[in-house]
């Protein structure tokens, strides 16, 4: 599959949503996508995270500011970032289908709070292809077949019922929350934060460009206001127009280290015993490395998102100003930064509540979920081989797989490994193992086979679930088993009672029935429906 990517960065915009959009084409290459960056050069930000980078990219024209035109923003209707193209959105859509007419892409993606549904609209029906939207204000209308935002919200649905216009074809897919946390690959595996009682030392990071030259700010908080003697490490990029002044503020405090141009900031997170940065995505880099954190909010964006972790003790909130910091929007405050790190800097029973609470909400896949959504109408179905032994194992022990099987007792390796075996040999029965690319998401298993009536079986690799991939492969192991029929059969699937998630799958399926047992009959002449028109919403 094509998969394009339209996102821009700049002093303005900040690094973020560019970098969270390298993760996700990252994570789409490894799972044989082709993918091209598109993006306008607004300033040097983005050529600066550009360079050296392995993505093609795509660049639209340089705004010329003494064009009427730039001064965009006029209109209410419009949305209340459209200035941030630095181009009207008639004229970015239509650049951007010109740059990517020979390039043919099944899905657009767009990260740019510039853009609403006007702009979804004309990509979708010049280049006859899907749009999926990474956002988090819900601020403007949206016409998306997917839907990626990763901050916590309640519930995703209401956040965007009054944002999110209909599809043509199809149903809108949200994938909502910190599980689709767009990191880079490395933070999956990347060594997690060791819990110290005492703080030896901090790390700040405000930003790729430094909002409000916010990082100077903090570290001379840090040293005359909390009165930290200990080692400060503040990260940088070139591109932060401050940089000079930051030198200089670093020079007067001793043991202050200034980082330029880190490739990944996971092992700066796991190297302090505290860090303190902005509002954004960095947010989820943090928590998955498991360090506690005191967050400012320096956007009004980033106030509900940090208050909600804030409430669940995943990090503390607080703000630069001298006095209580309000929001004019919901009436919300959050203490001073001075306040904060005195309290966090002298209470190792709260740092330890808030590493062990962040940990959980992020383990680092959120990018490759994405893709794998993206992707989901290339899984194609392969004979399993004894050495998938371990690989099934695991996900066959899961407790989210065992609680909705006929058997929910954990199975022993050993055990599990000779039934393989046995299934292999035997010609009724046929296991399967589900790839998307190089990637196995789940198994599937028709016994019975050589009969009129065969009984199917499927599970999901647990980390997998929720991405509609379950559907794709009951269709594509379906389609294997008519491709060596010679005849019309029928297919039984019994269902646990209460798992209401499987009876949806076989239902959209095509599968007829209810409660406990589901049948349907494939005719090899007929065809099997397509993988691109099954959806649902649990599988």
């Amino acid at each position: 599959m094509k998969v394009a990517i339209r996102v821009d960065a700049s002093a303005e915009i900040g690094t973020g949503h560019l970098r969270r959009c390298l993760a996700l084409a990252g994570q789409l290459i490894c799972l044989g996508a082709e993918v091209v960056l598109v993006c306008r050069s607004l300033d040097n930000v983005a050529s600066s995270v550009l360079s050296g980078s392995e993505f093609p990219v795509l660049w639209l024209s340089v705004p010329n500011p003494d064009e009427p035109e730039y001064l965009a923003g006029s209109s209410a209707a419009e949305p209340p970032h459209v200035a941030w193209a630095r181009a009207p959105w008639q004229r970015d859509a239509w650049e951007t289908i010109e740059a990517l007419h020979a390039f043919t892409p099944d899905w657009v993606v767009v990260d740019h709070y510039a853009f609403d549904s006007s702009w979804h609209d004309q990509i979708r029906k010049n280049l006859a292809c899907r749009i999926a939207v990474i956002d988090d204000l819900a601020d403007r209308g949206l016409t998306a077949d997917l839907l990626i935002d990763h901050n916590w919200a309640t519930d995703h649905k209401v956040k965007y019922v009054d944002r999110v216009l209909p599809v043509p074809e199809g149903k809108l897919r949200i994938l909502g929350g910190p599980r689709y946390a767009l990191l880079a690959s490395g933070y999956r595996n990347a060594p997690r934060y060791a819990f110290c009682s005492e703080v030896r030392s901090l790390g700040i990071f405000m930003g790729g460009t430094d909002p409000a030259a916010a990082s100077a700010q903090v570290l001379a908080v840090c040293r005359e206001d909390a009165g930290f003697a200990g080692t400060v490490e503040i990260v940088s990029t070139s591109a932060n127009p401050h940089l000079a002044d930051l030198r200089d503020v670093c020079a007067r405090y001793p043991d202050t280290v200034l980082t330029l141009d880190e490739p990944s900031l996971a092992a700066f997170f796991a190297r302090h015993d505290l860090q303190i940065g902005a509002g954004g995505g960095a947010t989820w880099e943090r928590c998955c490395i498991g360090v506690p954190s005191v967050v400012l909010t320096l956007a009004k964006n980033q106030l509900v998102v940090t208050s909600a972790l804030a409430g669940m003790g995943a990090l503390k909130q607080a703000g630069l100003a001298i006095s209580r910091v309000h929001d004019a929007g919901d009436g919300q405050s959050v203490d001073t930064l001075a306040t904060v790190l005195r309290q966090v800097l002298d209470d190792s029973g709260l740092r330890y509540h808030m590493s062990r609470t962040a940990a959980i909400l992020v383990d680092g896949r959120g990018a490759e979920r994405v893709a794998l959504c993206l992707l989901g109408e290339t899984l194609h179905v392969r004979r399993a081989v004894v050495s998938d032994a371990h690989m099934l194992h695991g996900w066959r022990n899961d407790p989210s797989v065992r609680a909705v099987s006929l058997q929910t007792d954990e199975i022993a390796y050993e055990d599990h490994e000779n039934w393989m075996r046995q299934v292999i040999g035997d010609p009724s029965r046929v296991l399967l193992v589900g790839q998307i690319g190089d990637r196995a998401v789940g198994c599937i298993r028709f016994d019975d086979a050589d009969s009129d009536t065969t009984k199917v079986s499927l599970y999901l690799d647990p980390a997998v679930q929720g991405l509609g991939i379950g559907a794709r492969l009951l269709v594509s192991g379906e389609r294997f088993m008519a491709s060596r029929a010679s005849r019309p059969f029928t297919v039984l699937a019994d269902v646990v009672f209460g798992n209401i998630a499987s009876q949806a799958l076989f239902a959209a399926c095509g599968y007829q029935g209810g409660l406990l047992r589901y049948q349907k009959q494939v005719n090899p002449e007929a065809g099997i429906t397509s993988n691109h028109n099954v959806h649902y919403e649990n599988s």
